[in-house]
């Protein structure tokens, strides 16, 4: 068993590699954007937005939890000025709603595949092309899509209120490119999820996550990873999004539920040398960020349901745990 979130496939395995990634981070190809040329702006995006105060905090881990490979250290101190940030997760109602009003392919069904955990799967036969090597859970789906999260034999039937899952950063950028917004930057992001508590493990504070102490407060993983899950919070898979409590800036399930695209590249050295007001991120690297884990984040797997847990994947990676919020233009 690996220690504590040391799998390099917590948020799903990549669909690059590295070197394939770095030539892929900039605009999404030419047949996607032809899809997207359809005009979009405000209003399209009917996302409850959470006013961010203007301000200071310091940035990191602050509970030793982190891991040095993941760069939650050193610990820093960031500025940023005021923002609206999406109060949960786009759902897959609202991520309908553009792409039915662009006609936008999403990465997995150009590529016609993508990665959904091994309890999850809903499909033939034929169209399971087998597990991911090192991580046999994650199984890669023909036919697996946002429209159809755990393969063909699924549907979106029950799910409107859930997370839009299955999209790519790619994806995510070109969603806000229709709706005139952008994604948050990993400073935002974290300020965001932590609601006004300096120096705290969760979003909530430090109670457990858990149900130790007979509450659930996040989507994760129950059970043994990761073969049974006892859904003792009442999810297997992906939970509405306004399920559990909000925040104290009125943010559900920042952690656990769906890892969240965010702007910036990954770089695991980039703390050290992150400008105080509103860090933009590394300027070169393949591979983009994503925060706060997900419904299969275990002490024993990933422990990355934390405020400052960081992961990354390539930007047209897609996989059944994975979506993404949205903040307001400057």
């Amino acid at each position: 068993m690996n220690p504590a979130g040391e799998s390099p496939h917590c948020c799903g395995p990549s669909r690059a590699s590295d070197d394939t990634a770095a030539a892929t981070t900039g605009a999404a190809p030419a047949s996607r954007r032809a899809a997207n040329s359809t005009a979009g702006g405000a209003g399209l995006h009917a996302i409850e937005q959470c006013a961010v105060p203007a301000g200071s905090f310091l940035m990191g881990d602050s509970s030793g939890d982190g891991l040095a490979a993941d760069g939650e250290l050193p610990l820093h101190r960031v500025t940023l000025e005021t923002f609206e940030i999406d109060a949960t997760p786009v759902t897959n109602a609202q991520f309908a709603r553009f792409a039915d009003a662009t006609g936008y392919e999403t990465e997995a069904e150009l590529f016609g595949i993508s990665a959904v955990f091994h309890l999850l799967v809903e499909a033939p036969t034929a169209d399971i092309a087998g597990p991911t090597s090192g991580t046999p859970w994650w199984i890669g789906v023909r036919g697996a899509d946002w429209r159809h999260p755990g393969g063909r034999a699924s549907s979106l039937e029950g799910r409107s209120e859930h997370p839009v899952v299955h999209v790519s950063w790619h994806d995510a950028m070109a969603y806000c490119d229709w709706a005139d917004r952008r994604l948050p930057t990993e400073a935002e992001w974290e300020y965001a999820a932590r609601g006004g508590l300096t120096a705290v493990t969760f979003p909530w504070g430090d109670d457990p996550i858990d149900g130790s102490d007979g509450v659930w407060r996040a989507n994760v993983w129950q059970g043994s990873f990761p073969a049974h899950n006892t859904a003792a919070d009442g999810w297997i898979g992906t939970a509405p999004v306004h399920s559990f409590e909000p925040n104290g800036y009125g943010l559900w399930q920042p952690v656990g539920n769906v890892w969240e695209w965010c702007a910036d590249r990954f770089d695991p050295g980039y703390y050290a040398e992150s400008p105080e007001f509103d860090p933009p991120g590394p300027e070169r690297g393949g591979r983009r960020l994503l925060r706060g884990g997900s419904y299969l984040c275990h002490p024993s797997y990933c422990n990355r349901y934390r405020n400052s847990a960081r992961s990354s994947n390539t930007p047209d990676s897609s996989m059944g745990n994975a979506g993404f919020r949205t903040v307001g233009l400057r």
